[in-house]
């Protein structure tokens, strides 16, 4: 078992042809030499995704199967863990770019992936989507839109997710609202009169409701890590999951993977609340009627299955006046978020330029009314 876990934390792909590294090319099944354009495809599997039972790694996960041991860094900066394959070049870190040390590495088991998102473009096409968005920023410093020009800026990482598998039954009481109107006199006073007339107003008829809802819970999403300083932003945090290849190390080949800091236990715990707002859900389109109250519900989950999955983002950093800023690509979507600086020079003299705006058209007004 040692063996295989060593091969699995230090294994590097060369190319066939020149002895180069082979790093993993984008939106295809393939991985390639940088060098010399040698290309080799990556096996695939056929079998699908193996759902790994609940309860055993909720007990004991490091003596189980499809459990292995990797080389981890960790940034003392900003507390990211980091598995960086041999091939990747740059020994920084994804988030803040401060240098990791090689000789602070040190060894880990973690839950193997069972499934990896591939990225599906490069570092090349991240960049322009990077670039792109910074040059339509209003009021961004000149030289960020400089230092968005340098492609060194920008990092392809692998996130860790949890995904939880269920049949949910539920039972649950609660009140059924249905919808009626009455006719409902008033008076106003219109012009000096009184006008009587009547109008018609929404009520709720209420009546209690029980049952039960059964179901099958797919894919519960739930992060597996915890970014203290530069969480990734919800708004591109929105992946196909169709799309999933069952998991392979070469895809991993010239990215980072960052190792999941929220154990399967608190990723089960996030998953159970979400469960509980499904059923919640189910029941109340279970009462029916126009609107509804749910009192209590009784959730039990049963056949639970997990599977560890990788995600791609891409991740630029930059320094401003000494506040570092983090920016996110969406490694499938291209989806792009990330927070700015602004300029307070180009600020005030907008301002400035719109009070003049302002004043010339006052006094062109006040011109023209005395021409009048």
């Amino acid at each position: 078992m040692e063996e295989e876990k060593k091969i699995f934390s230090e294994q590097k792909k060369s190319c066939a042809n020149c002895g180069a590294e082979l790093t993993y090319k984008p939106g295809t099944s393939e991985i390639k030499c940088d060098y010399c354009g040698h290309e080799e495809t990556i096996d695939q599997q056929e079998d699908e995704f193996k759902e790994l039972e609940l309860k055993p790694y909720l007990e004991e996960m490091g003596s189980l199967s499809h459990s292995e041991e990797i080389t981890m860094l960790h940034c003392k900066n900003c507390g990211a863990n980091q598995h960086i394959e041999e091939n990747y070049k740059s020994l920084h870190c994804v988030y803040c770019t401060m240098p990791l040390i090689i000789e602070d590495a040190y060894k880990e088991d973690w839950i193997l992936p069972g499934a990896v998102l591939p990225f599906q473009f490069d570092q090349k096409k991240s960049h322009e989507i990077f670039t792109k968005w910074v040059k339509e920023l209003w009021f961004a410093p000149n030289n960020l839109k400089k230092a968005a020009l340098d492609p060194e800026h920008t990092k392809g990482l692998y996130l860790p997710y949890w995904t939880f598998d269920a049949q949910l039954y539920a039972t649950y009481t609660g009140q059924r609202g249905d919808y009626y109107y009455v006719s409902v006199p008033y008076t106003k006073t219109v012009n000096g009169k009184t006008v009587r007339g009547t109008r018609q107003e929404q009520r709720t008829r209420w009546t209690p409701a029980s049952g039960s809802v059964s179901g099958f819970v797919d894919d519960t999403l739930i992060k597996a890590s915890n970014q203290r300083k530069n969480p990734i932003p919800s708004k591109i945090a929105h992946w196909n999951l169709k799309a999933l290849e069952p998991f392979n190390t070469n895809f991993l080949a010239g990215f980072v993977t960052e190792k999941y800091t929220i154990p399967l236990k608190d990723g089960h715990l996030s998953s159970t609340q979400e469960a509980e707002r499904i059923a919640r859900s189910w029941s109340r389109h279970d009462i029916g009627g126009d609107t509804q109250r749910v009192h209590s519900v009784n959730m039990s989950l049963s056949e639970e299955t997990f599977k560890h999955i990788l995600l791609p983002v891409y991740i630029s950093a930059y320094q401003y006046n000494g506040k570092k800023y983090n920016f996110f690509v969406n490694g499938q979507t291209g989806k792009i978020s990330g927070k700015r600086p602004y300029s307070f020079w180009k600020i005030f003299f907008f301002v400035l330029f719109i009070i003049a705006l302002i004043l010339l058209i006052i006094w062109l007004a006040d011109t023209y009314g005395n021409q009048q």
